[in-house]
């Protein structure tokens, strides 16, 4: 694990420094100081995140999975389940069996932009995880709260 030498809690004073976390057919990047704060990734494709979506993001998936979780026992080894979850105008699906799942989205298009992706089983487990970090740090939420960075005035 990276550490910094600081022994100040992430959560009372965050680092503004960009994050990134990639593995095998997965990608986040974070940079609060952006106005797409985040960006995710996957096999061959890539989508722009604002703080708050990458909040609803973090948040959902953490949904998903407690579902999943709260339901594998009770799946037969051939049996397979479908979990969606909606929140903020992002969609999520886990689709999976007790032991493997998959996720998927999709950014309702807005104004400026809407995109779809999707993650491998093994991608999926991946991420999940370090969104969750992401979100046990408490750095998230002081990001999504945070004003945009640099703005350009018409």
């Amino acid at each position: 694990m990276n550490s910094t030498t600081s022994n100040t809690p992430q959560s009372c004073c965050p680092d503004p420094s960009p994050l990134q976390r990639e593995g095998d057919g997965w990608r986040l990047a974070v940079d609060p100081g952006k106005r797409f704060a985040a960006m995710v990734g996957g096999e061959g494709w890539a989508c722009e995140l604002r703080a708050a979506e990458l909040q609803a993001l973090c948040h959902g998936v953490a949904v998903l999975v407690r579902q999943h979780s709260a339901v594998a026992e009770q799946l037969m080894a051939e049996e397979s389940i479908t979990i969606n979850h909606e929140s903020c105008g992002l969609w999520l699906e886990l689709r999976g069996t007790a032991t493997s799942w998959s996720l998927r989205f999709l950014l309702e298009p807005d104004a400026d932009r809407g995109c779809e992706g999707a993650w491998s089983a093994q991608a999926s487990l991946q991420l999940a995880m370090a969104l969750q970090h992401l979100d046990d740090s408490g750095t998230l939420h002081t990001w999504a709260t945070r004003p945009l960075g640099p703005t350009s005035s018409a």
